[in-house]
Formats: structure tokens, C-alpha cells, sequence
């Protein structure tokens, strides 16, 4: 616990030196607002599951998910290998995933603020995207988020170990990522989709990494449960873990120490 933390001080401190790009990396993170506006539109002349008022909260608390899921491990993954700077990582008494892992609670710790702050200027600006959530939902909102960052940092950390074998193991990361982009409820809610494609989504790890937690903020029904939820992201976190560990023990016999 005391290397962990050693860490995220050291990381908070780099990121609280780069304030402005931080600040960048929030407003680049407002594809939901924008879609908000799109959907309301479209919900008031049309009929959908959701209303205009419901699409609004909905996009809005999707924002605030994605400032805390946002992943971006495996490129720094790659560099590692492709420069040999994990060659020193291993050198360490500890595991480098644990390293990756401080960084990106860093930068939430440091990014969190300015996200809360476009929130509120957003809702001066569209007030009809006003709510009370309720402390349940947030509640349970926030360790959806947590269970969801988990899950994808996971995610993109077992992709990052193909990167042992080829230069570019971000190419099949950004491949998934185009899955993710449409099932996960990023660009239109769960609850709009073909019943089939619903279905069939809800089998994948997707629609928990965004929809799931975004609607327990907004407080939006649930295909499935809450229960189910919390459960398929379990399953799929196991799944994961047991591959990444695989790879990395493999991976490790085939690193050659290139670049360093």
C-alpha cells in the first residue's frame, strides 16, 4: 500500500504540471453533450423509449461516466516495449501494471474537477437537463463507474500484452473499440436498440461499461437488473484477469528487451 501510494502522489503531481492538457482531455471527452442535443431533437418530434427531458439526463450523466472510464493504457503499454522502458519497469519490486493503474487514478483525481465544472456551465446553458438524482442511484452510479474503469483498464491492459509479439497491439484495441463505440450505450441508449440487438448486447461486456452506470445515475430502467449488472461485470472481469495473467506470463518468456 505504501508503493501504491508513493505512486499516485508522484502521478498526481505530473498531472497537476499539465493542468491545461488535462483541461483538453475533458472538453475532447463532450461527443455525449453533443449527442444529447441530437437526440432531444429527434425525441421530440418522434416517438422513442425516452423522452427529450430523459435523453438529456441520460447523455449528461454518459459524460460524466466517460471522464471516469476514459483508458488509454495499451499505447502506453506499447511504447514500454516497442522503447525497452520495461525492461527498468521490471527491474522494480513491484508489478508495472500497478504503475499504469496509479497514473490513470491520478489523472481521474486531477481531471474529476474540471469535469464537474463543465457539468455545471453546461446546465446554466440547457437547464432542461436538470435533475435530482437520487442517493441510491448515485450510490450505486459511482461503484458501477468504478467496477466499469476496472473492467476497462483491464481490458485494454490484456490487449496490451499482445504487444509482445507485435509492434502494434493498440491496432486491435482500436478494432474493439468500434464495437465498444456502439453497444456500449455511448452513442444512443440501450433502451432505444432492436430487441435483438439488445439481447445480444447485454451478453457482450459492453453496454456495463457506459449504459450500465449511466443509467443508475439517471435513474433510467434497466434491462435486466441491477443484481445482473453488477454480476456480468464480475464474469467478465474474471474472464479477462484469467487471459491477461496467461499472456503476461507468456509474454514475459518472449520479450527480447528491444529498444533499450
Amino acid at each position: 500500500m505504501r508503493k501504491l501510494r508513493a505512486l499516485l502522489v508522484a502521478w498526481y503531481a505530473y498531472f497537476l504540471e499539465y493542468r491545461a492538457e488535462v483541461i483538453l482531455w475533458s472538453l475532447s471527452a463532450m461527443l455525449p453533450l453533443i449527442l444529447m442535443g441530437v437526440w432531444t431533437q429527434a425525441a421530440e418530434g418522434g416517438s422513442f423509449a425516452l423522452s427529450a427531458q430523459e435523453f438529456a439526463r441520460y447523455f449528461l450523466c454518459v459524460f460524466l461516466v466517460r471522464q471516469l472510464t476514459i483508458i488509454w493504457v495499451i499505447w502506453e503499454f506499447q511504447d514500454d516495449v516497442v522503447l525497452g522502458r520495461l525492461s527498468f519497469k521490471l527491474l522494480k519490486p513491484i508489478d508495472p501494471v500497478w504503475d499504469h493503474l496509479m497514473q490513470h487514478v491520478a489523472e481521474r483525481l486531477t481531471r474529476l474537477p474540471f469535469g464537474l465544472i463543465i457539468v455545471a456551465v453546461f446546465l446554466v446553458i440547457y437547464p432542461g437537463a436538470r435533475f435530482v438524482p437520487e442517493i441510491e442511484g448515485v450510490v450505486l452510479g459511482l461503484v458501477a463507474s468504478v467496477a466499469a474503469f476496472l473492467l476497462r483498464f483491464l481490458m485494454q491492459y490484456t490487449f496490451a500484452m499482445l504487444c509482445f509479439w507485435t509492434e502494434r497491439g493498440a491496432a486491435v484495441e482500436e478494432l474493439w473499440f468500434v464495437a465498444y463505440l456502439f453497444l456500449s450505450g455511448l452513442i444512443a441508449p440501450l433502451s432505444i436498440f432492436p430487441e435483438a440487438v439488445r439481447n445480444f448486447a447485454l451478453f457482450t461486456p459492453f453496454p456495463y461499461l457506459v449504459y450500465f452506470p449511466a443509467a443508475l445515475f439517471a435513474g433510467l430502467p434497466l434491462p435486466g437488473g441491477v443484481g445482473q449488472g453488477f454480476m456480468v461485470l464480475g464474469l467478465w472481469f474474471a474472464i479477462f484477469w484469467a487471459i491477461n495473467r496467461w499472456l503476461w506470463r507468456k509474454g514475459l518468456k518472449q520479450f527480447s528487451g528491444m529498444g533499450a
